[in-house]
């Protein structure tokens, strides 16, 4: 019997991105690892659970250095592939999951829409400590796997926060850490905690192109208003200090006020 940590690694950018690659080689001496991930890109696909999905698990392997990995895959979304891992896969209990990394940043408002947020968020709905992991990368970037994003610095933030949340855990209350790196990072580069900001940094721009609207096209650009960002909030430490964010999360989406409080106010 292994007592070796038993690591989920998944995505939303499909079992074939070098994002995964680089998580499995930077972590791959921490523990067993079970990799499970959709068999295609499914950016934007948050924490959905399509009912189209063909729940059929594959067998594939993943490169590392000196080899490949046996690793699984299906035609399903981020959160699904989590659900399937659990369930189906993992023969004794997950201790960490690793979502990503992610080509392009997940911060500010719109990060649920995020595939790589939602499978974290499906794995800590399990129970499972998880790690979201994002690199900032240009728009052009995010739907294909550019072998022009290089993935070092965050494979070095993605082992450090993987084996100190082996070690020690998540803090009380916090059931997944969403972090992201700037493109300019380096190992050397400082990480603060933020929280999210309310801002939303993924805008349409407008357009009168009817083929910018096309189903499943994606159009978007990063935005920040830099006289309103909130000093301590993932997008001013990302986009403006150029420095690395951890946000802590949690599945508990309640309002932080007192419950009677809503019983007063429709009162």
């Amino acid at each position: 019997m292994t007592t070796q940590p038993l690591i989920l690694i998944t995505n939303d950018d499909g079992i074939d991105s070098p994002g995964l690659h680089a998580v499995v080689q930077a972590v791959v001496d921490l523990g067993d690892l079970l990799i499970m991930a959709p068999s295609t890109q499914q950016t934007g696909a948050g924490r959905s659970y399509p009912t189209t999905a063909d729940k059929t698990i594959i067998k594939t392997h993943v490169p590392i250095k000196n080899g490949t990995l046996p690793a699984h895959k299906a035609s399903v979304s981020p959160a699904q592939a989590v659900a399937m891992a659990v369930r189906e896969i993992a023969e004794r209990p997950i201790d960490l999951c690793i979502s990503g990394i992610n080509f392009g940043e997940n911060v500010g408002s719109g990060i649920t829409i995020s595939g790589t947020v939602g499978a974290a968020l499906e794995a800590a709905c399990f129970g499972i400590p998880s790690l979201a992991m994002s690199l900032q990368t240009p728009v052009e970037y995010h739907l294909h796997h550019s072998d022009r994003v290089d993935f070092a610095t965050a494979a070095y933030f993605t082992r450090y926060f993987a084996a100190r949340a082996l070690e020690r855990g998540l803090p009380d209350r916090v059931d997944l850490l969403k972090i992201d790196i700037p493109a300019t990072a380096t190992p050397e580069t400082p990480w603060h905690a933020t929280r999210i900001s309310r801002q939303r940094y993924y805008q349409a721009p407008a357009t009168n192109n009817k083929a910018d609207r096309v189903v499943n096209r994606f159009v978007y650009e990063p935005y920040v208003d830099t006289e309103l960002v909130e000093p301590d909030s993932d997008i001013y430490v990302l986009a403006i200090e150029k420095a690395v964010t951890v946000t802590p999360m949690t599945i508990d989406l309640t309002a932080p006020i007192e419950i009677k409080t809503i019983s007063d106010f429709y009162a």
